[in-house]
C-alpha cells in the first residue's frame, strides 16, 4: 500500500470514529447522548468511583502546586492554590455528608460534587483517549478548508473552529477546551483565536439546554425554536465580542513561539485540497498509540489542575449566591439593558442574571415563574453567557489559553449585555 493511500484510510477511518465518538447522539435505555457522554456515565456508575476519584482528584490537585512549586510562579496562581485549599473541605462534605446542613442541600456542594466536578474530570481524560482522533489525523485540516470562508469573515478564527463549536453543543465545553488547548498548544490557533473560541463557543451541551427548557416550562411547545434561537444568539455574540475589547486586543502569537500549519484560502477543486491537507496531516501523525498515550496523559493532568477549582470556586459562587445580596447589588449593572429592551420584570430579570456568574443554571430558578419574555430571554441568555464559575472559568484557567480575570468578568458582562438586546425582540415578536 503507497503511503498516500494508507495516510488517506487512516484519515477516513481514524476521522469517522472520532465523528461517530464526539457527534453522534446514539439512544442507550433511556437515554440519548454521544457515545463518549455514554463511555462517561457508564464509568461514573462503577461503585464508589465518584467517592474515591473525586476525592483523590482533588486532594492531588491542591497539593501538588505546592510539591512543584507552581503556586508561586505568578499572582494568580498564589491566589487561586490558596483558594482552592477550600475545595479539601467542600469534597469532604460532599462525600461523607458531614458539615452544616444548608451546604448540604441538593443544589449546593454536593451539586458541584456530582453534577460538575467527577463528570468534568472524568470527561476530560476519557475524552483525551479519543481526541487524536478528532484532531491528529486531518480532521480539522479537511473541514477548515470548507469552513474557512465563514468562520474567518464572521468570527475571526480558522475553518477548522466550527469543530469546537459543534463539540460544546453535542458534547460539553470541557470537551471543546480540550480540543481548543491541544489546538492552540500545536501552533494551529494563535493567542488570539484561542481566546476567541474558548469564551465564545465553549457553551454548555444540548443535553444541558434541555433541563433550562424543562425549569422553565417551554420544553414541550418550544424546545425547538428555544435551541435554534439560544445558537444563533450565542453566535451572533460571539461574532461581536471578537470585535471589541478585550479579546480585539489579543495578541495574534503563537504557544511557545510554536506556529503549525496555517490555513489558507483555496478558490478551486475545494474537495481535492482538503483531501490533500488531511492526507499530509495523517502521514506526519504519529501512530494511534502513541498519540493515546500523550493525550491520555495530558487529560489527567489538566482534571488534576481543574479538580481543586471546580470544587472550591463553584462551592464558594453558590454560597455568594445564595446566602449573601452580592448577586442582589451585581444585578443593578444590567437593569439598564432589561429596561431599554422592556422586560416585564427588568429589575427581577437583572439580578437573576447577575447570578450566572457563580453558575448558569442559577439564573433559571427565580424566572421560573415569570412571565414568558422574561424566561424566554433568561434562558437563552444564561446558556449564550458562556463564562461562569462553578465550572467553565475554572476549566479555562487550567489550560494554556492566555486569558486573565479581568477577561473573564468583561467578556460575561459583554456577552450577558448583549444577549439581553438580541433576545428580546425576538422573544416579543414569539410571545406577544
Amino acid at each position: 500500500m503507497k503511503k498516500n493511500n494508507r495516510a488517506l484510510i487512516r484519515f477516513i477511518v481514524y476521522s469517522l470514529f472520532g465523528i461517530f465518538m464526539f457527534f453522534v447522539p446514539i439512544k442507550i435505555g433511556d437515554k440519548s447522548s454521544i457515545p463518549l457522554d455514554h463511555l462517561v456515565t457508564f464509568i461514573q456508575e462503577i461503585p464508589y468511583y465518584k467517592e474515591v476519584y473525586g476525592l483523590g482528584l482533588v486532594f492531588i490537585g491542591v497539593f501538588l502546586p505546592f510539591i512543584n512549586g507552581k503556586w508561586k510562579k505568578t499572582k494568580i496562581n498564589m491566589i487561586f492554590s490558596f483558594i482552592n485549599i477550600s475545595a479539601l473541605f467542600f469534597i469532604v462534605m460532599a462525600v461523607f455528608n458531614i458539615g452544616p446542613k444548608g451546604l448540604l442541600e441538593d443544589d449546593m456542594i454536593p451539586f458541584i460534587y456530582s453534577k460538575v466536578v467527577v463528570p468534568v474530570t472524568t470527561i476530560v481524560p476519557v475524552g483525551s483517549v479519543f481526541l487524536a482522533f478528532i484532531i491528529s489525523y486531518g480532521l480539522m485540516e479537511f473541514v477548515g478548508v470548507f469552513m474557512r470562508p465563514i468562520m474567518k469573515p464572521i468570527f475571526k478564527t480558522p475553518g477548522r473552529s466550527a469543530i469546537d463549536a459543534v463539540a460544546s453543543f453535542v458534547g460539553s465545553y470541557s470537551i471543546a477546551l480540550l480540543i481548543t488547548n491541544r489546538v492552540y498548544e500545536e501552533g494551529k490557533y494563535n493567542a488570539k483565536e484561542a481566546c476567541i473560541i474558548a469564551t465564545g463557543f465553549s457553551t454548555v451541551s444540548a443535553t444541558f439546554m434541555i433541563i433550562v427548557a424543562k425549569t422553565l416550562g417551554f420544553m414541550d411547545t418550544h424546545w425547538s425554536i428555544y435551541f435554534w434561537v439560544t445558537v444563533f444568539v450565542t453566535f451572533l455574540v460571539t461574532a461581536i465580542t471578537a470585535r471589541i475589547y478585550p479579546l480585539s486586543k489579543k495578541k495574534e502569537s503563537y504557544y511557545k513561539g510554536v506556529t503549525g500549519d496555517i490555513e489558507e484560502d483555496v478558490k478551486e477543486n475545494k474537495f481535492k485540497t482538503a483531501l490533500e491537507f488531511a492526507e499530509k496531516t495523517s502521514t506526519e501523525a504519529p501512530g494511534i498509540l502513541e498519540n493515546t498515550k500523550r493525550n491520555l496523559i495530558d487529560g489527567f493532568k489538566l482534571a488534576i489542575n481543574m479538580a481543586p477549582s471546580l470544587m472550591a470556586v463553584g462551592s464558594l459562587g453558590l454560597i455568594v449566591a445564595k446566602y449573601t445580596k452580592v448577586f442582589d447589588i451585581v444585578g443593578y449593572i444590567f437593569y439598564p439593558f432589561t429596561l431599554i429592551a422592556r422586560l416585564p420584570e427588568p429589575l427581577l430579570a437583572a439580578k437573576a442574571l447577575s447570578m450566572s456568574i457563580a453558575e448558569m443554571f442559577l439564573p433559571v430558578v427565580p424566572v421560573a415563574g415569570a412571565s414568558m419574555v422574561t424566561k424566554f430571554v433568561v434562558g437563552v441568555t444564561c446558556v449564550s453567557e458562556i463564562l461562569f464559575f462553578s465550572a467553565s472559568i475554572p476549566c479555562m484557567m487550567s489550560t494554556n489559553i492566555p486569558l486573565k480575570m479581568k477577561d473573564y468578568l468583561i467578556i460575561w458582562f459583554e456577552r450577558v449585555a448583549l444577549s439581553i438586546l438580541i433576545t428580546s425582540p425576538i422573544a416579543y415578536l414569539l410571545f406577544r
